[in-house]
């Protein structure tokens, strides 16, 4: 038996030695992780210091608001050198629109894919989900428009005849209730 216990704790000790070898080998010193992330993070750090500036262009903000779905939200500066459509503004801005059945490319219904066929939209009355049916009349994309100089206001067109300028902004906001009213500043 006193062979079989020091077998025991002989296997024992390997084991454990090899896990302390495996944990080791697994992990690497941390200057090494850093590196990548420095570099991207540099990275990020240009591309957000270069759009930080005025954009000379149209500025395109897309804010998912109570929705609090990170996937459509951006904001972003896209060069414009005279009037263009607002959606090819978000076409260059990578923003993927999706209409709806009686105005497939005038209006707004998703987002990158938000708000999703699945998701549910809390309001007032309770919850809905986006059918994209043109039957959804508590919650919808609003979109709005800020002269260079000036205060946001509703867009009076469709995305496929509103036309913006360099220096305006366009932005897409998720509206439930009627809220929020408008963009914030």
């Amino acid at each position: 038996m006193t062979l079989t216990k020091t077998r025991t704790a002989a296997a024992s000790s390997l084991a454990a030695a090899g896990l302390l070898l495996t944990l080791a080998a697994c992990s690497t010193p941390a200057a090494t992780q850093s590196a990548p992330s420095a570099s991207a993070s540099t990275s990020a750090s240009a591309s957000a210091s270069a759009s930080a500036g005025p954009c000379t262009g149209v500025k395109v903000v897309v804010d998912s608001a109570s929705l609090k779905q990170a996937a459509a939200d951006t904001s972003t500066c896209v060069s414009a050198d005279g009037p263009a459509l607002a959606s090819d503004v978000l076409s260059k801005a990578d923003v993927k629109i999706e209409g709806t059945a009686k105005y497939p490319t005038s209006f707004a219904c998703r987002v990158n894919g938000v708000p999703a066929a699945d998701f549910d939209i809390k309001h007032k009355g309770g919850t809905t989900r986006e059918a994209c049916d043109d039957k959804n009349t508590v919650s919808y994309w609003a979109l709005w428009v800020k002269p260079a100089a000036g205060t946001w206001a509703y867009a009076q067109e469709g995305l496929d005849t509103l036309k913006l300028s360099p220096g305006e902004s366009l932005e897409l906001l998720y509206t439930v209730d009627n809220e929020p009213a408008a963009p914030a500043a």
